[in-house]
């Protein structure tokens, strides 16, 4: 099984790095939430503080990820790291301060480190041998979902089973651990940058926009799925506490998946595995809003995760295909905060239509939200790839050409040596009398300068004779 193979030490360190600085991500939006829950008009300044935090995750990987030196990134990281470390310890021993302030750290803790996520991603490439890629990447996936499993259980337990803070204050300590443990692993990879063939890194980013924005897409439909499903559940008559279970069991069957889609390959491309993927979630999600019955419900959920996290490895891979080396790191941080951009969309969007109309309304309305992108993206990708045909048969043209006047080269070569070595027969063929006459003629004492006259008369002589 190709899985073994990434059990190396180096992997094994990016493991405890990479879990160490998500669970902080993980916990932050429900932790804000649970922090402020006691004051006056708590949840709604809990939502208000979650959606500073998803914004600075947006603008930080944006402004971030695409300054990473690919060959120094740990320093970098770990600035970055150890300011969000900083900011989440802020804000447990803040809870009670101004919403301004505490939205301005929110901002702080969720934007310094964001370049963490695609730096960890290109980093974990960069370990493992070409052929290992997508087992590399479904493992992150697995890593990921798994902490998207248990960090709400965590956050809920420790907020409210000991103190409010202390969610905030733990993302502090792993994030300052997962700074440190960056020494563990190598400061960087290895790009060159000449790679871009002289583009710019913007422009070299824009070209991959169809993945970025299947994976806003995806990360969409993981939005209704958090937050519309238990008014979703109250709608059908279903006790509101099985949204906890179902949505812990959408998380381990997108483990699950994540695991099987590293196990083998594929049939198809990269974009049309990601496409086909993409739009059975959001059948499944749809299916999940018109369903009755929690068995229903629960099943179509389960299979959307399944199929959620195919659609997460296939979209890294083929941000990995679209983007040289160089850019990959700026390139994951770009669909990190893509997929951000969707959730907190899909989010707004979702409550809006709430307020107006019936929760399976609102997650109809959001799938078709979904779909939408999905289209978009799909034409995208399919311009991309004729664009890339086009490029490639150009390459070729250029280079059969080239071939072509190599090949005229040195047959032009052969003629030319050709014709040299009949003259040399020809003078061969005249027989010594030449020689005898070309030394003994008149002009043979004439010098360098009389040798063509020495030639032509010995040359007539023969003629005579």
């Amino acid at each position: 099984m190709a899985y073994r193979e990434l059990v190396t030490r180096p992997v094994l360190n990016w493991s405890f790095v990479t879990l160490a600085a998500r669970t902080p991500v993980a916990m932050a939006p429900l932790a804000l939430v649970l922090l402020v829950r006691e004051r006056s008009g708590g949840y709604t300044l809990g939502a208000v503080l979650a959606a500073a935090y998803v914004v600075g995750e947006v603008l930080g990987a944006v402004a971030l990820g695409a300054r990473l030196n690919s060959a120094r990134a740990r320093p970098q990281l770990a600035l970055g790291l150890a300011v969000g470390a900083a900011a989440f310890a802020a804000l447990g021993c803040a809870g009670s301060a101004h919403p301004v302030l505490l939205g301005a750290l929110a901002v702080v803790a969720g934007g310094a480190p964001a370049a963490a996520p695609g730096g960890l991603r290109a980093l974990l490439t960069s370990l493992v041998p070409e052929r290992l890629g997508t087992q590399a990447l479904s493992m992150d996936a697995l890593l990921t979902y798994g902490v998207w499993t248990a960090s709400p259980a965590l956050a809920t337990g420790l907020a409210l089973g000991v103190h409010p803070a202390l969610p905030l204050l733990l993302g502090a300590v792993l994030a300052a651990c997962a700074a440190a443990g960056l020494w563990a692993l190598p400061a960087g990879w290895d790009a060159d940058e000449s790679d871009r063939e002289g583009a710019s890194m913007l422009r070299t980013l824009a070209a991959a926009w169809p993945v970025y924005v299947t994976g806003a897409a995806a990360l969409s439909l993981l939005a209704l799925a958090e937050l519309v499903l238990p008014a979703l559940l109250e709608q059908r008559g279903i006790a509101v506490g099985w949204a906890g279970p179902v949505l812990a069991g959408y998380s381990v069957a997108a483990a699950v998946g994540a695991f099987l889609y590293g196990l083998r390959g594929w049939p198809g491309t990269l974009g049309t595995q990601s496409f086909v993927l993409l739009l059975a979630v959001i059948a499944c999600v749809a299916a999940a809003a018109v369903l009755p019955g929690l068995a229903l419900i629960a099943g179509a959920m389960l299979l959307a995760g399944l199929l959620q996290s195919g659609v997460q490895v296939t979209r890294n891979l083929s941000l990995r295909d679209a983007l040289p080396q160089s850019a990959l790191a700026a390139g994951y941080s770009m669909l990190y905060a893509a997929v951000g951009l969707g959730y907190a969309t899909s989010a707004t969007l979702s409550g809006v239509v709430q307020n107006a109309t019936s929760p399976s309304t609102a997650v109809l309305g959001g799938v078709g939200f979904a779909l939408l992108l999905t289209l978009v993206a799909g034409v995208g990708e399919r311009r991309s790839a004729a664009t890339r045909r086009r490029a490639t048969r150009a390459d070729q043209a250029v280079a059969a050409a080239s071939d072509a006047a190599g090949l005229g080269a040195v047959a032009a070569d052969a003629a030319a040596l050709g014709a040299v070595a009949a003259d040399a027969a020809a003078s061969g063929q005249a027989g010594p009398g030449v020689a005898g006459c070309a030394v003994s003629g008149p002009g043979a004492d004439e010098g360098a300068g009389g040798g063509g006259r020495a030639g032509a008369t010995g040359a007539t002589g023969v003629a005579g004779e």
